[in-house]
């Protein structure tokens, strides 16, 4: 059931309110307030999905009362009453963050449109927060390490930036987690996170995968294509093992940075895009550039900010977290009860060689609870987790 509440001094325009909302939909329960003072007292205190605000009022006006709204519960959106003589404030109080308003007296189907419309935009900030929720932690960083604070630190204070981010570390560290993490923390979050894998495209492919087509520029090419770069406009692209990408495919990777243009293969129109490029790879670049694999300008283009990601056996005092966390989702994800591990088995899986970082960890773990007993011991380690 949606929340209304009403905020009005005039006794008789919230009685017409009050019957107009009530008839119109048995989900709304609605609330009065006579004056801001006591409107505010009651927001502070409860949780309403919409208020409808007159902006005349004594004791506190409407536009204070809107302030103070935007300060304490911004997610509530407020319509403002105006009367015939408050055009020019009702117009200022959006700008101040009021939804919308409406005029006294007011029209029946404005003022019903005007509340379904913003019920509606509240119910998707609610679902947005939600799927954000659930997103961040999907790539949630686990650790506790000096390393892993280190680079949530890092992750804070460059994210708000539209600095160019280098991620550098073994296969199966998370170097993808962390590109994520850029994102959501960003000023772009709204916009899409486009993912790349350039070692997974061939090489005759991949301008075409990053910039797009048009129709007839190659055999196969039957219609008109966006590349990912495209896709990626007001949000992140996230090349993941660039240190695979072929020199003709750098060379415009490197305009697009530079000139923030692309050209799709076969057409002689530019594109402006509007993207921040996150990069990683598991290469030692320099080694790549010092054998002309990689080109150094579009290397210092990458890296404004490099963050490096260790290898799992330079955080072993991370792995209790990992297992306690990946036993959680596994059995989350497999709808069981969670598997205990015994102090032992937890020992001797921090000593283990983890060349495969926390991939293979993972995979481990799934393995362990899949044959293992309801309490994993050492001697299912020994048995199962064997490389």
């Amino acid at each position: 059931m949606s929340r209304i509440l009403i905020i009005e001094d005039e006794a008789s325009i919230r009685r017409v309110l009050v019957r107009i909302l009530s008839e119109e939909n048995d989900a709304y329960k609605v609330e009065e307030a006579a004056d801001g003072l006591e409107g505010l007292e009651k927001i502070k205190n409860e949780d309403f999905d919409l208020v409808l605000c007159d902006i005349k009022m004594p004791k506190m006006d409407g536009e204070e009362v809107l302030m103070e709204v935007k300060k304490i519960k911004p997610e509530i959106p407020m319509v403002m009453i105006s009367g015939h003589g408050d055009l020019e404030t009702a117009v200022n109080t959006m700008r101040l963050g009021a939804y919308d308003y409406i005029s006294k007296p007011p029209d029946l189907n404005r003022l019903l449109n005007t509340v379904r419309n913003a019920l509606d935009t509240k119910q998707l900030v609610v679902e947005n927060k939600i799927l954000k929720k659930k997103v961040s932690k999907n790539y949630e960083m686990i650790g506790d390490s000096p390393a892993i604070n280190h680079i949530k630190e890092m992750i804070e204070k460059v994210a708000p930036t539209e600095a160019r981010v280098l991620i550098t570390g073994p296969n199966g560290t998370g170097k993808e987690l962390v590109a994520h993490q850029l994102h959501e923390r960003s000023e772009r979050s709204a916009g899409p996170m486009i993912e790349v894998n350039c070692a997974a495209i061939p090489s005759e492919l991949i301008e075409s995968e990053l910039f797009g087509h048009v129709k007839g520029a190659f055999t196969s090419a039957v219609k008109d294509r966006a590349g990912k770069f495209e896709a990626a406009n007001g949000g992140t692209i996230f090349l993941d093992e660039i240190g695979d990408m072929s020199l003709p495919a750098q060379a415009k990777v490197l305009r697009a940075l530079q000139e923030g243009l692309v050209q799709r293969v076969g057409a002689d129109k530019d594109i402006k895009i509007d993207v921040r490029v996150v990069a990683a790879t598991n290469k030692d670049l320099q080694k790549e550039i010092a054998e002309g694999r990689f080109r150094e300008d579009l290397y210092h283009r990458l890296a404004v900010i490099l963050i490096k990601v260790p290898a799992l056996n330079d955080r072993r005092e991370d792995i209790p977290a990992l297992i306690a966390h990946f036993t959680d989702k596994i059995a989350s994800d497999q709808g069981t009860v969670a598997k205990k591990f015994s102090d032992p088995a937890v020992k001797l899986l921090q000593a283990y060689d983890w060349t495969g970082n926390i991939r293979e960890l993972r995979n481990v773990i799934e393995r362990l609870i899949i044959l293992g007993e309801k309490v994993i011991s050492e001697n299912d380690v020994k048995l199962f987790a064997s490389k």
